[in-house]
């Protein structure tokens, strides 16, 4: 399996630092979040040249660029339009700086839609952008998050879509954690279209208080297998925030991972 991590384990690095993060602690790649005042420059505002430079950066490194995380959502009638004209921008931004993935939102659904009318709006929001990510490669993946935890809206979003470019970040706590499904029922739900994967752990369902992989309840070791089934060039990214210092977490996830893997190979549980 390929890792990375979202900058909000490190918000105060500069690109280069975060690169060199990734190399000292053995990662693949790096999911730069953008929009939330983090120091790595990978946003909107970053002109041709910053963004040819920092593409050479993460290539010379031999890091990636595993996913840009965005902000984008769909779910309000009010804001659609300035939303998918914002995701637009971000599928040029990923490729200009050597990403194959965006990772977008569904939102809270407001403005009245009904969940069936909330899923058109999605899935038609995501068809308008269809064909740009397609001609960029890049890769826009809806997550299961706040009013889209349930996996089964989540796959009616992409039945609809019918798009090889439009696929699923799949978040493998959130609809664990608001019990709208298993694990595995997730998982299998969500296959034909997982393209990315965003990991943490918590101590409670109700608080998403976090703690290191392993300490809390959610079963990784059952998500990687499934994962590692899939035979898919994806990133398994480690999202954490308020967890103390990068330079003690980061390695330590990624080596609790990495052992979970090795096991499954050995044929171990």
């Amino acid at each position: 399996m390929k890792y990375s991590f979202m900058t909000f384990s490190c918000p105060e690095l500069t690109c280069a630092q975060v690169i060199e993060a990734a190399r000292r602690y053995g990662y693949d790649g790096v999911e730069p979040r953008a929009e939330a005042k983090h120091a790595h420059g990978i946003e909107l505002s970053a002109d041709k040249a910053a963004r040819t430079h920092a593409r050479k950066a993460f290539e010379s490194a031999g890091v990636a660029v595993a996913c840009v995380a965005t902000s984008c959502c769909y779910s309000d009638p009010a804001e659609n339009a300035a939303q998918i004209d914002r995701t637009r921008q971000f599928i040029e931004l990923a490729a200009d700086v050597g990403s194959g993935h965006l990772r977008v939102f569904g939102g809270a659904i407001k403005g009245g839609l009904t969940r069936a009318q909330a899923i058109e709006q999605v899935a038609a929001s995501l068809r308008s952008v269809a064909d740009l990510a397609a001609r960029r490669k890049v890769r826009v993946c809806l997550e299961t998050h706040d009013d889209w935890c349930d996996p089964t809206h989540i796959a009616e979003v992409m039945r609809r879509v019918n798009h090889e470019w439009i696929a699923v970040n799949w978040d493998i706590m959130h609809p664990v954690r608001t019990k709208l499904s298993t694990m595995e029922q997730a998982f299998e739900t969500l296959k034909p279209w997982i393209q990315h994967a965003h990991i943490h752990d918590c101590e409670r369902y109700d608080d998403m208080v976090f703690v290191s992989i392993g300490k809390g309840i959610i079963d990784h070791k059952l998500a990687l297998g499934r994962l590692m089934g899939l035979k898919r060039d994806l990133f398994i990214s480690f999202e954490w925030f308020n967890m103390g210092s990068h330079e003690r977490h980061l390695p330590a996830e990624l080596a609790t991972m990495k052992a979970y893997e090795s096991s499954m190979r050995q044929g171990g549980t």
